[in-house]
């Protein structure tokens, strides 16, 4: 049968997996408890000798039907859903590291995985912030206990394109798993398989329910890191193929053991939104491209900030890696233009912290989203106080150019 294209797949995912009554969604299971009329099937569930439900705070029909779309979308092996994108790093990483690893990061990094990773740094484990957008700078940090190197694709805010193939080769190279949050590019505009990622994160309260209705989060198992390598695999959770083994441990020792759990509701709401990602990014991105090359010409903006222009230190990379640029810009004012003058002018845009809605948002980033970080490690990430970040919607291009056109005025 030939291979059917992404939204082909994921549409009808649902339904390749009987369902009661016909129904093409998987309906919410809001059961937290389930039955078994032998107890020897409810032990042999427990001990992983046979797939079934346990508890809701583990497993729930309608969650495992939106991490099997998600395995699907990321091309991966197995897929494990959290109640957000940041309980999905956050339980990956105290799942897999023990006191005495060291972790690389990108220092592009979203704020509040940056929070998370320096509390870790002061909890058992250091980490090393460095420019990812050059594989050498990754490198110069390896040491003999390092287990991780995390990345995102393009950085928020201010779009650095990481090195992802070269320091996926790096990480197969030396052993060393490798976790790319695919959260700002999603599965549809790249497929981080491709750069030989071990693990791949997603927010699915971004792009893939993509209408700021249900908080989540997903890491999928990529099947390319060899976990008999990896020393601190559970001794129990070494059964069966051992592509599956990290994830497993992720599964027990990360959302069983923290109770990060995704509800069915909004998993429903998640597996919904995501039967329309291709069709979203397609006009997420083609906005996204327009606006940013007319305010790149704009006299009343110093800096535009996006992978799609020619200028973008990172252009060709992020030409050669994703099907478009993504849904993501920031812009630099001029000295004379008040960006809160500014935002509150705007009418379609929306001035609130979210990204990867179906409207366009808008934030001033200095003044929020990195506030907390103070203005030393703001100017270490060029973080100017005139500094915009815009996730821009699926509105008319014309309107959206209408309302930038005004609010500059």
């Amino acid at each position: 049968m030939t291979e059917k294209g992404f939204s082909s797949r994921i549409l009808h995912a649902d339904r390749r997996n009987p369902i009661e009554h016909g129904s093409i969604h998987k309906p919410v299971h809001t059961a937290v408890t389930f039955a078994y009329d032998d107890a020897h099937e409810l032990a042999a569930v427990f001990q992983g000798k046979q797939f079934g439900y346990s508890y809701g705070r583990q497993v729930n029909p309608t969650v495992t039907a939106l991490q099997d779309k998600i395995t699907l979308m990321e091309s991966g092996v197995a897929t494990a859903c959290f109640g957000t994108g940041m309980a999905a790093i956050g339980t990956t990483l105290f799942a897999l590291l023990r006191e005495g690893d060291h972790m690389v990061s990108s220092s592009f990094l979203f704020g509040n995985t940056n929070s998370l990773f320096n509390s870790f740094d002061v909890q058992g484990f250091d980490v090393s912030f460095v420019d990812a957008t050059d594989v050498a700078n990754v490198e110069a940090e390896l040491r003999d206990n390092t287990r991780v190197v995390f990345v995102e694709t393009i950085a928020n805010p201010r779009t650095q394109v990481t090195d992802l193939e070269r320091i996926g080769t790096l990480c197969a190279e030396r052993g060393i798993i490798y976790i790319v949050d695919n959260t700002m590019t999603t599965p549809y505009l790249f497929q981080p398989k491709s750069v030989q990622a071990s693990l791949v994160i997603n927010s699915l309260t971004k792009y893939i329910g993509g209408h700021a209705n249900a908080l989540g989060g997903a890491v999928t198992e990529m099947g390319q890191f060899d976990w008999s390598t990896f020393p601190h695999i559970y001794d129990n959770y070494k059964v069966g193929d051992k592509s599956n083994w990290g994830i497993q441990q992720i599964k027990k020792r990360g959302l069983r053991d923290f109770g990060a759990s995704l509800g069915p509701e909004a998993a429903h709401h998640l597996s919904v939104g995501s039967d329309t990602l291709a069709l979203r990014m397609e006009r997420n991105c083609a906005n996204a491209i327009a606006l940013a090359e007319y305010l790149s010409k704009h006299p009343k903006v110093k800096k535009v900030y996006y992978p799609g222009l020619s200028d973008h230190p990172e252009h060709q990379r992020a030409t050669d890696l994703f099907r478009h640029y993504g849904a993501i810009f920031s812009v630099e004012l001029t000295d004379d233009v008040d960006c809160f003058d500014f935002l509150n002018k705007l009418d379609l845009v929306i001035c609130t912290s979210n990204l990867g809605d179906t409207r366009s948002l808008a934030i001033p980033v200095a003044h929020s989203i990195y506030y907390e970080m103070g203005p030393e490690r703001r100017a270490s990430m060029g973080i100017d106080d005139s500094l915009v970040r815009f996730s821009i919607g699926i509105e008319e291009t014309d309107d959206l150019l209408a309302d930038f056109e005004q609010a500059l005025a």
